[in-house]
């Protein structure tokens, strides 16, 4: 079976691996490079937690991408996977690993400035992936794999749903015995307009700031839930990468895929949440930052998974939050892909397929 796949990011990435591991051929195509570093999964580091106060089902996937990720850094013989743990502010919910750490013991994370009082839901196995060295290593071992080719800089402007074929911007085509969309925020352009329709684009703003003492730093895990209206987040610096801040207020809707350029008000926005939340940064430590795109369903502000045709399948819709259920979900494609029952995500928003005629349809 011949599987194209149109996309470079950890998705596709994935799906394409689970596919020909299966023993199908794989034929991985971007408009840029692979993996494409302006795709939404490209970044230094994503946060890998089981805290998922609103959604107890979302908590249980977790913990199995958790053990995914753990197979899939050893297959790669890359190191991909720091497991620092996680603090979420005010959280009380027990969950597998996890325990409610008071005032005394976040005192010794001295370079973050938690209110009197707080408490926190610590994960102790929790941690980053190291997104953009994971994302090469994929890339890498595809294309050392006999049934894999990857295609670059191949821009597809629409997928013929009835042919499984997609066609390039130079006007070719390419037919498949399966196709799958996975581009992230340019998913509306090859979408029927019924689910295109359904899907918002959202822009998120980050800075990157070079700490004046990273030995403070040592042992702080990720923590979110911060400030006033528990809306920021922060990654500490590890493995080369700089410390790392951004806030729910710093996501807004907008009309269409910009530059990853961060406009000065949105940093300064972000410099500005986080002066009191880490008192040790300055304006002057901020050293980078970055703007990254998504799409999310507008009924749930989820993820979406769409079948395009009965051989033609897209991721969608990220939701902000797929890349920790990476494993998972390329799992799941790349067996409704090859015909297979698909193993469920857990996940409601990814496991129900999304169909032009009735964009509320369960597959």
């Amino acid at each position: 079976m011949r599987i194209v796949m149109v996309g470079g990011g950890v998705i596709a990435l994935l799906t394409a691996m689970d596919c020909v591991s299966a023993g199908h051929d794989v034929i991985l195509l971007d408009q840029g490079d692979i993996p494409f570093t302006g795709a939404t999964s490209f970044d230094r580091n994503r946060v890998i937690r089981a805290q998922h106060t609103d959604d107890p089902d979302a908590r249980v996937a977790a913990v199995r991408a958790h053990y995914r990720w753990i197979e899939l850094e050893s297959l790669l013989s890359t190191r991909i996977y720091e497991r620092i743990g996680s603090l979420t502010m005010n959280a009380t919910d027990r969950i597998p690993g996890a325990r409610v750490v008071g005032t005394d013991e976040l005192a010794a994370y001295p370079t973050v400035a938690f209110p009197d009082g707080a408490t926190a839901l610590h994960e102790s196995h929790a941690g980053i992936l190291l997104a953009d060295r994971l994302l090469a290593a994929c890339a890498g071992w595809l294309r050392w794999h006999p049934r894999a080719e990857l295609r670059p800089h191949r821009r597809v402007v629409a997928v013929d749903a009835d042919r499984a074929t997609v066609r390039f911007a130079d006007g070719g085509e390419l037919a498949g015995d399966a196709v799958l969309v996975a581009i992230g925020p340019w998913s509306r352009d090859l979408l029927d307009p019924a689910i295109a329709g359904e899907l918002v684009l959202r822009r998120q703003s980050m800075i990157y700031c070079d700490v004046p003492d990273p030995a403070a730093w040592a042992g702080v895990p990720t923590i979110r839930s911060l400030g006033p209206t528990e809306g920021a987040w922060l990654v500490p610096p590890i493995a080369g990468a700089a410390l790392k801040l951004s806030a729910d207020s710093a996501c807004r809707v907008v009309d269409e895929v910009g530059d990853n350029t961060t406009p000065p008000h949105w940093r300064d926005h972000l410099i500005e949440v986080f002066a009191d939340i880490v008192p040790g940064v300055r304006r002057d430590h901020v050293i980078d930052a970055r703007d990254c795109y998504y799409l999310s369903r507008e009924s749930t502000k989820g993820a979406m998974v769409a079948a395009l045709g009965d051989r033609v399948l897209s991721h969608a819709a990220c939701g902000g939050t797929s890349f920790k259920f990476a494993p998972l979900i390329a799992r799941s494609l790349a067996q409704r892909l090859t015909g297979v029952d698909p193993e469920p995500t857990g996940i409601a928003s990814l496991d129900r397929v999304v169909r032009p005629s009735l964009t509320r349809g369960v597959s």
